[in-house]
């Protein structure tokens, strides 16, 4: 039993043999028993309560005409739409806020996605109203409404990472809010995660947190995983919450819920945004990055996160343009050669994206995957973890909760296991348990470093490849450790209607071709679709 679990925990973080993915997906006939569906803590009057009088006067009428203007719009049309006078910046965050009322919490097609909503934002927005004048170069991201995984630090909201002991970690800004902020976005609210971003009791179920309850897939509520950690972000983009979301990933909470909810999702190379004043994993392989509907999307929002932070020892100052929206037109597939797996070729959506690729005059080499193993990845999580959680309460977090390891927060826990940890809390208890000499700590890192280079780094050289196509986040675990970034982006659904993404693993620093590839692709195939219950 013991080995079954350690196998199960394994696959959330890195690469499982794409059919035991496909095994352990739940289809459409096979509904997903839930030990806790709805939240416990969360009580949706409140969170709704700070726009009680602009909710009541915003009429079904309003919502209808604005409807086609937004939903399943990219963020250059809703400007333009804006530049026009078809709407305002207020009209557009209280449209996104009458969706979430209607559609996430206690209903037959709640989704439990999101966690809590910026009280101020449309004090916020109307500010930005003021402010506008059309014919002022600003950054396109400029009223947008947005969308923040509930690990990252805001200083309207708590930072909960759906733990209990967090309901009141009042924070300040992250670095990467603040980025957001200075170019002019709003900070709707927080979204749902698996609790602790999916390290914490080991056998609960994607999307699960005590705080935000279970998060659930549009495109098959109790038959189609979310994916996770990033859960509620992968979720709330697909059913048009907000123009986008920003999640986090260690190893595939990015990749994972944006592929199994038909979004586009970037895990950035680290580095390249900051991480300071988000509750950690792991030190050595988190990052932050955005999760949009479209491409063109995603780069406006990792264009408006960029920035070097001398608060992180991994953040780098970047050489070229930051604006990777300026630029996804002129990239071209022509002549890019792309390593595909052959034992992924039995997947017929797999298959079928290869072809569009090469009729974009892409050049396709099958490889056989090296083998290269990924020893002591578990523990990698759990030493980082052992230093890094204490320093985010120390430096980030909010003093005033007293915590100061992960044994604090264990002992909160069981004080009501059945409300607070329902799932136990597995992970947790071999994080505190753990221990290693420096030594052997950068043994294990050097070790995993090596192997996961080796894993891509051998068939690039050998075929000249310009990158490796994966499927979901199949190959996630390979791309943290070697510290590649990796974009997914959708290309179909199987035959039980679950999304799939096309993921794209290229060399560090590569966020820009990651993205023209993506764009063209996307352009000429447009796989996504919107889930069917919340087209209205």
């Amino acid at each position: 039993m013991k080995a079954i679990c350690h196998f199960l925990i394994a696959c959330l973080f890195f690469s499982c043999d794409s059919s035991n993915n496909q095994k352990n997906e739940p289809t459409s006939q096979n509904e997903i028993k839930y030990k806790v569906l709805d939240s416990r803590f969360l009580n949706s009057k409140d969170m709704f309560q700070p726009f009680e009088n602009e909710l009541l006067s915003f009429s079904a009428e309003q919502y209808n005409t604005l409807r086609p203007y937004i939903l399943e719009n990219d963020i250059p049309t809703i400007q333009n739409y804006i530049d026009d006078g078809i709407f305002t910046y207020e009209e557009l965050t209280l449209f996104y806020i009458k969706r979430i009322q209607y559609y996430d919490r206690n209903n037959d097609k709640s989704l439990n996605s999101i966690i809590s909503l910026n009280p101020n934002v449309l004090v916020e927005a109307r500010k930005l109203d003021s402010l506008f004048n059309k014919n002022e170069e600003k950054h396109p991201i400029y009223g947008m409404p947005i969308l923040l995984k509930d690990n990252i630090n805001t200083l309207e909201m708590p930072t909960t990472a759906g733990a209990v002991a967090l309901t009141e970690n009042y924070t300040e800004d992250a670095k990467i809010v603040k980025q957001l902020k200075s170019h002019g976005a709003l900070i709707l609210g927080k979204t749902n995660l698996s609790e602790w971003a999916y390290f914490f009791c080991g056998d609960c179920p994607s999307g699960y947190s005590a705080v935000g309850g279970q998060t659930l897939n549009p495109y098959g509520r109790k038959n189609i995983d979310t994916g996770g950690s990033s859960s509620g972000s992968g979720v709330a983009t697909a059913v048009n919450f907000a123009v986008a979301a920003v999640g986090t990933e260690t190893s595939g909470s990015i990749l994972s819920p944006s592929s199994q909810n038909s979004v586009v999702g970037m895990k950035p190379t680290i580095g390249l945004l900051s991480r300071s004043g988000i509750i950690p994993i792991s030190s050595t392989l988190d990052t932050p990055g955005p999760i949009s509907k479209f491409v063109i999307d995603n780069a406006i929002l990792l264009s408006a996160m960029t920035g070097f932070d001398d608060q992180d020892e991994v953040s780098f100052k970047t050489e070229k343009t930051t604006d990777y929206y300026l630029n996804l037109n002129i990239g071209s597939l022509n002549g890019k050669r792309f390593g595909v797996f052959n034992h992924l070729l039995s997947d017929s959506l797999y298959t079928n994206a290869i072809k569009q690729l090469e009729n974009l005059g892409a050049e396709i080499v099958k490889i056989e995957e090296e083998k290269s193993s990924l020893p002591n990845f578990l523990r990698l999580l759990n030493l980082d973890m052992q230093k890094d959680i204490p320093k985010y309460f120390s430096e980030f977090g909010n003093q005033n909760l007293g915590y100061k390891t992960l044994d604090d927060i264990i002992a909160f826990n069981l004080k009501d296991s059945l409300n607070r940890a329902p799932y136990g809390q597995m992970l947790f208890l071999g994080v505190v348990s753990d221990n290693a000499s420096k030594e052997v700590f950068q043994a294990i890192k050097d070790t995993l470093f090596m192997n996961g280079r080796k894993f891509f780094n051998l068939p690039m050289n050998e075929f000249h490849l310009d990158a490796i196509l994966s499927i979901n986040n199949y190959h996630a675990g390979y791309a943290a450790v070697a510290k590649y970034p990796a974009l997914t982006v959708p290309m179909g659904f199987d035959h039980s209607n679950t999304p799939k993404g096309l993921t794209f693993i290229t060399l560090p620093r590569g966020e820009m071709q990651l993205l023209q590839w993506a764009y063209t692709f996307e352009k000429h195939t447009s796989l996504r679709k919107t889930p069917q219950e919340y087209k209205e």
